[in-house]
């Protein structure tokens, strides 16, 4: 048997006509036109197909990267970054994912080094907890209460106790210029040269020893050795038990008050700051202190803090509390002082360091 192949040639309106029927007249241009539209949806349709198949790799390769990325983030890789290709809105999501990132690697770092100060700073202040005295120096008259109440984690205030020979003894508050690590640092230095200058006296009476003496020593080694910035207000008295008298330095501290009776009387400054001038000249003044009389130092964390009405607590209501709480312990005293100026605030927290010393005439 022998196969034949049978090829008919016959217009478009010919088929139509056999399709439709003979009512159908198509023309060859119509059949054309119609016939080039069907290419053009062909064409159309798979340029749709092609578009869609690519948007689609587009997208799911961009979630991909995004997983990827995730997946470095969740392990701690903030150094990881997704590819940014072209300039659309997945281009654009990618590059804000990296933005992300690297934010989240800054905020790490700056975490870390806020963990460790805060570290450093924990230490420091048990280091200058254990620098305040923890005892008082004994003497059959006089008794002696310090408190120092930072306002940040280490304080730039200075208080000090040290026993002397025949049962007297010093004491000094001081307030260093600057607030945390510099101005707790300083007043480390300020204790560890007063109390160097005390052993080197040692077996020395009070009667034989200078207040003006020590503090102008204690000015000319704290302007050598550190920067001209750096200086403290300073306030240092040497009580004589034998003769009951205070023999003091006041280096441009705030005037202690002196308590006698219902009589109140300020301990000026006898000479400027200590560090700032090396040839700074500093007085010395001796008072006698008789039974029940109260002296009271503090630094300027007491009576400087304002209410929200910008006015300070103020040396006169200080004043008035001195002599409230005269008859109570001296721990009291204290205690109701600050409370007073917290009060007066109404803030959560300090202002500035608060300290305070009470030195009390049995």
């Amino acid at each position: 048997m022998q196969n034949l192949t049978l090829i008919v040639d016959t217009r478009y309106s010919a088929v139509l006509g056999i399709v439709f029927g003979q009512k159908a007249d198509w023309s060859d241009v119509a059949m054309t036109a119609l016939m080039s539209l069907i290419g053009i949806l062909f064409l159309v349709e798979m340029v749709s197909l092609w578009a869609g198949v690519k948007l689609t790799r587009a997208i799911t390769g961009a979630v991909h990267e995004l997983y990827e990325g995730t997946s470095h983030v969740r392990e701690g890789d903030f150094g990881y970054r997704i590819p940014v290709k072209g300039k659309d809105q997945i281009a654009e999501l990618a590059g804000s994912f990296n933005t992300m990132t690297e934010n989240l690697g800054l905020l790490i770092v700056v975490a870390k080094e806020k963990e460790r100060l805060e570290s450093e700073l924990a230490i420091a202040r048990d280091v200058q907890s254990n620098l305040f005295p923890k005892d008082v120096p004994f003497t059959r008259s006089l008794e002696l209460k310090g408190v120092c109440s930072p306002a940040r984690v280490v304080s730039g205030d200075y208080y000090d106790f040290m026993s002397l020979p025949g049962e007297s003894l010093a004491f000094a508050i001081g307030d260093v210029a600057g607030k945390g690590i510099s101005a707790a640092l300083l007043m480390a230095t300020i204790q560890s040269t007063m109390r160097t200058q005390l052993s080197s006296a040692n077996g020395t009476p009070a009667s034989g020893l200078h207040a003006a003496k020590m503090v102008s020593l204690l000015n000319r080694q704290l302007f050598a050795t550190t920067s001209p910035e750096k200086y403290a207000t300073f306030y240092f008295a040497i009580y004589d038990e034998q003769r009951h008298t205070l023999s003091y330095t006041n280096a441009g501290h705030l005037a202690p008050i002196l308590l006698r009776g219902n009589d109140l009387e300020m301990l000026d400054s006898t000479g400027t700051v200590v560090g700032a001038f090396p040839t700074a000249i500093y007085e010395e003044k001796t008072i006698s202190l008789e039974k029940g009389d109260i002296l009271v130092a503090y630094t300027d964390g007491i009576v400087e803090p304002e209410n929200v009405y910008g006015e300070m607590f103020g040396e006169d209501r200080l004043k008035d509390l001195v002599v409230k709480y005269s008859r109570a312990d001296s721990a009291e005293l204290i205690a109701r002082t600050m409370e007073a100026v917290k009060q007066w605030t109404g803030a959560g927290e300090l202002q500035d360091d608060m300290t305070m010393v009470v030195a009390r005439r049995l």
